[in-house]
């Protein structure tokens, strides 16, 4: 595809990541006036709010001021007038990445992912410095240069992410397939470890993701009578409640890292001085949003059984790179890769060599292998350090998760909300050590490390004689049917029966 083309595709999708994430915040926002007021929508008014959620949304700590009459008729505490808001809706955060990964595939798959990074990043960051020069407002506010960098990496990471693995999977040629045919090229299991960890890594965030969001959906599903009792204490509107669910559907991912952290051990804050983690829970006052009624009151010490999920997860990718370290692939049957521009083997080709191959085997015993390099069948190394790499990038990624779904609701005791991005790491890091290591470490049996099994005998029972018989005498029937042949010595002593 020409490069203009693929240019001009990935700044679309990046102006439609823009403009569905604002009409995303817009949309309930002028329905919101509308009812309220029964006026026209006033965009001077709505066009800045939207865009600060959309910011707030991906990533951008805003600084709340609050009116001076406003804190005089409330009686705030003048000291709580201005605060941060840093907790983001990872709902817009998702959506920005995804919706990028997905542009930067298609750039790779188009054999120009450069091009199409760099486009859809440009554009992305016109249409973020835009939003940041048209979101000022007297009440919510944030820095110029967060509100311009801080989404525009949110899209351009993923992207960039999402071409080069691509490009790693599928490419033929170009810079990446080069440097990839490199590492491959590398003897003994070292070709192999880069792209076992990077696998092995994304299958455990996924599932450590899913874990939390399992979390999250049994916690919600046993404390609901709280949730709706927080409904109801707020005394609002039917409008007021359908703002409060929607608002609270974009921390939906939140709460999922939230549950993660509860589950590989240290948990999470709900405030400040609050702790909730299978080791115990003190949360003291709650804040009256609704969804924070599924906090649980007390916790058992059973739920840290649940700790075992990350070793097991990590015990899965552990079985998944030495299936590929410990009993490589042959050669000729060159991989799964699917590589863009070669044509792919047919089956009835497939089926043509096995059938040749089963007609050609002879009946006879196999001579012995030809002596090899124990190291290619036991690349300790590389799986020492495919153990080491899937644990750090795993805690990395936790860590990450972590940071990104923590932060500052308000003032006072609400300054601090969600996981310790170190201590989640930790406990990640060296669960999933453990578990890949359960696999990836233990020894093998003699077969598996090249050494040949005892061969055993292969007999016709057509051709068993009696020993001392003729040769063409047919042999006599045994008056007794228990009786055996005297074949002489063989495994298990003398006059042992035919195995």
């Amino acid at each position: 595809m020409h490069r203009l083309i693929v240019a001009l595709l990935a700044a679309v999708d990046a102006a439609i990541a823009v403009a569905v994430g604002v009409a995303a915040t817009l949309a309930p926002l002028t329905l919101l006036f509308v009812f309220t007021f029964g006026t026209a929508a006033d965009w001077s008014a709505l066009w800045p709010s939207g865009v600060t959620v959309w910011q707030f949304g991906n990533l951008v700590p805003m600084l709340v001021t609050l009116p001076a009459d406003y804190i005089a008729a409330t009686g705030i505490d003048p000291a709580a007038a201005s605060f941060t808001l840093s907790l983001a809706p990872l709902a817009f955060t998702a959506f920005t990445v995804i919706f990028a990964a997905r542009s930067g595939v298609r750039a790779s798959q188009a054999d120009a992912w450069v091009t199409g990074v760099l486009s859809g990043t440009a554009v992305f960051g016109l249409l973020a410095v835009v939003a940041g020069f048209t979101a000022q407002n007297l009440v919510v506010d944030a820095e110029l240069w967060q509100a311009i960098l801080l989404p525009t990496l949110v899209f351009a990471l993923p992207s960039l992410a999402g071409a080069v693995v691509t490009e790693w999977r599928e490419a033929g040629a170009g810079v990446v397939a080069r440097v990839r045919d490199r590492v491959e090229a590398v003897p003994h299991g070292w070709g192999e470890a880069p792209a076992l960890v990077a696998r092995g890594s994304a299958m455990v965030v996924v599932g450590l993701i899913g874990l939390g969001a399992a979390v999250t959906a049994v916690a919600l599903l046993l404390r609901g009578g709280e949730v709706v009792a927080l409904f109801q204490a707020g005394n609002v509107d039917g409008l007021g409640a359908v703002v409060i669910t929607l608002a609270q559907l974009a921390y939906l991912p939140t709460l999922a890292v939230w549950g993660m952290a509860f589950a590989a051990g240290p948990g999470f804050a709900a405030g400040t001085g609050t702790s909730v983690s299978p080791a115990g829970t003190q949360v003291g006052v709650v804040p009256g949003i609704p969804i924070l009624g599924i906090l649980p009151e007390s916790t058992t010490p059973w739920l840290l059984l649940l700790a075992l999920v990350p070793v097991g997860l990590g015990a899965l990718a552990g079985w998944i790179a030495r299936s590929r370290l410990v009993h490589p692939l042959p050669a000729a049957a060159g991989g799964s890769r699917s590589v863009r521009g070669l044509p792919a083997a047919d089956d009835g080709d497939r089926t043509a060599v096995l059938t040749g191959l089963l007609a050609s085997a002879p009946v006879i015993e196999p001579d012995p292998p030809a002596p090899h390099d124990p190291h290619d069948d036991d690349p300790i190394g590389a799986r020492l350090v495919s153990v080491a790499g899937i644990a750090v990038l795993s805690a990395a990624s936790a860590a990450l998760l972590s940071a990104m779904a923590s932060g500052s609701l308000g003032p006072g005791r609400l300054a601090e909300f969600g996981p310790q991005p170190g201590a989640v790491a930790l406990a990640v890091g060296l669960e999933v050590a453990i578990g890949a290591s359960i696999l990836l470490l233990s020894p093998q049996s003699r077969t598996r490390r090249g050494e040949d099994p005892p061969h055993r005998a292969i007999v016709d029972p057509a051709s068993v004689q009696a020993v001392g018989a003729e040769p063409d005498a047919a042999p006599q029937a045994s008056p007794d049917q228990n009786e055996t042949l005297d074949l002489g010595p063989r495994r298990g002593g003398a006059g042992a029966p035919v195995d």
